[in-house]
């Protein structure tokens, strides 16, 4: 087996009895690092030293990863209190994950006539989040929609989640992205009917006593 010393460098390949010597000199222990290697790699140092380095680079990994997802948070003009206090409170717990959030409200028909209402909702719903994300993006009206960015704030001057233990686990988050996804396609289908779907004329089209009011032929 190869041999990677107790400072990092190379010992060379030597026979398992060997290996096992040289860990007992130091009073370590011999770790295969790499069993699939040609020969396998083995490794003296502490064992208990060794976890701790390896749990350490999949936290950093994780947190790494995370960093890079954007969950989208769907809202509307006039939404309810009790759906907006949901819906900060699923954000929170995304910015408190090391994940993005993306603010989208999408206008309705009339509804871009008061675009004003889109940006009250949105902005702050911002606000309550500055104790815990920095805004990449500020609102910006697109199409027929606004969109906002947040960022999580580091760590260190992030405020903590108010939720504390009841903040939702990896598997939650997954499972409320995949309703997001289909609440967020199914606003487009419903936008696109409304778009698609012509302004009727006042009154009736078919009505039979309209003849009634006509002028008698002269």
């Amino acid at each position: 087996m190869r041999v990677i010393g107790i400072d990092g460098a190379q010992v060379g390949v030597l026979p398992t009895p060997d290996a096992i010597q040289l860990a007992r000199q130091y009073g370590v222990d011999l770790v295969e690092v790499a069993p699939n290697a040609d020969p396998p790699v083995c490794r003296v140092i502490d064992f208990g030293k060794y976890r701790y380095e390896q749990s350490k680079k999949q936290k950093e990994a994780k947190k790494h990863q995370h960093g890079n997802k954007v969950k989208e948070i769907q809202l509307r003009p006039n939404i309810d209190p009790h759906d907006f206090s949901i819906k900060l409170a699923h954000a929170i717990d995304f910015l408190c994950e090391d994940m993005k959030v993306k603010l989208a409200l999408r206008f309705r028909g009339r509804e871009m006539a008061h675009t004003e209402i889109g940006y009250q909702t949105v902005k702050r719903f911002v606000a309550d989040c500055v104790p815990f994300a920095q805004v990449d993006a500020p609102p910006k009206l697109v199409g027929r929609g606004l969109t906002a960015m947040l960022s999580p704030k580091p760590k260190n001057q992030r405020a903590a989640n108010p939720r504390g233990a009841n903040a939702i686990s990896a598997a939650e988050l997954a499972a409320r992205e995949a309703i997001a996804k289909r609440e967020s396609e199914s606003n487009r289908v419903i936008d696109e009917e409304d778009e698609s779907e012509p302004e009727s004329e006042p009154g009736f089209t078919n009505n039979p006593l309209a003849d009634l009011n006509a002028k008698p032929k002269e």
